[in-house]
This record gives C-alpha cells, structure tokens and sequence, in this order.
C-alpha cells in the first residue's frame, strides 16, 4: 500500500499545490488577482501570500511580494539564501526584481505571462519600458538636484557600521 503523504509533506509538488490553493482564496475572497505564492527553505513553507491588491489599495501587494516579506519576517532578515518562491504565475517585473534583491535559490512558477495576458493582466508594457532608456519612456521622468541627492551615497560609503546588500 503507498504510503498517503501528509498535507505538511512538501515533497513533490505540494509547494505549488498550496501556492494554487492560496491563489483560489484570494479570488473567493475578492482580495486581488488569481495568484498565489509560497517560499520554502529545507522543506518547509516559511511565508505565503496571494495577491491582496484589490483587498489593501495596495498595487505592490502582489503575491510573491506578499509570501517574501513573510518568510523574511519569520527568518529576521531580508536576504533568502537557502529559499525556493513557487508561484502560480510566471512573475511581473515587479515581482521578479524582488526575487532577485531577496537572493532567492530558486524560483519555480506555473503559468506563464501569455497565460496571465490572456486573463486580464497583461504585463507586455512594463517589459518593454523597463528596457527604454528614462527619457524614452510612457511615465514622464526627469532627473532633479543630482549633485545634492549624491550626498546621500556618500553618507553611505561612509557609514562605517553599514549593513551591506
């Protein structure tokens, strides 16, 4: 007889299966988007969200953010060595540079963005701005008082006890 796994065994596929479940909560619950996300490290899920846009007035509650700040709260730290993200969603720009700055091991997702394209959350602009230069770009910017914010840098490379990242 095969052994039943239990619903705290990660092995396999149970990290996405929660990362799906979490998901369908946030669409029951009207909180945001179907998306979900957990992070696991040695087995374990040590923080999980689903997207919360629509529930906090939030647009950087997406679930990935949302499951990274959790496990960073349970360990104390905002680096996630040792860590795996599973989401449900191939990541938005966003979410991608949050996985990359919390210096995640692995990250695993289901669908992929064209899925999400083709469910309302086309993500196909941000992409492409993220590669124009900031004068080309659809958000007008324009860069003010640089000599005076290059103190700020300065007071950081001279910060003798900083904490580096």
């Amino acid at each position: 007889m095969a052994k039943r796994k239990s619903k705290t065994d990660l092995s396999g596929n149970a990290p996405m299966q929660r990362a799906i479940e979490l998901a369908l909560e946030g669409v029951r619950t009207n909180q945001g988007g179907p998306f979900g996300a957990v992070v696991v490290k040695g087995g374990v899920i040590i923080g999980e969200g689903f997207n919360r846009v629509i529930g906090t007035n939030d647009p950087t509650a997406h679930a990935e953010v949302v499951a990274i700040r959790s496990a960073c709260a349970k360990l104390g730290s905002f680096q996630l060595h040792g860590c795996e993200l599973y989401t449900t969603c191939e990541p938005c720009p966003m979410c991608l540079a949050a996985a990359y700055w919390a210096r995640l091991d692995k990250l695993h997702f289901g669908c992929e963005r064209a899925d999400a394209a083709r469910a309302g959350f086309d993500d196909a602009t941000m992409y492409d701005e993220m590669s124009k230069s900031p004068g080309e770009r659809t958000l007008p910017m324009h860069q003010t008082m640089r000599d005076e914010a290059l103190v700020t840098f300065q007071a950081w490379i001279d910060k003798a006890d900083r904490t580096p990242y």
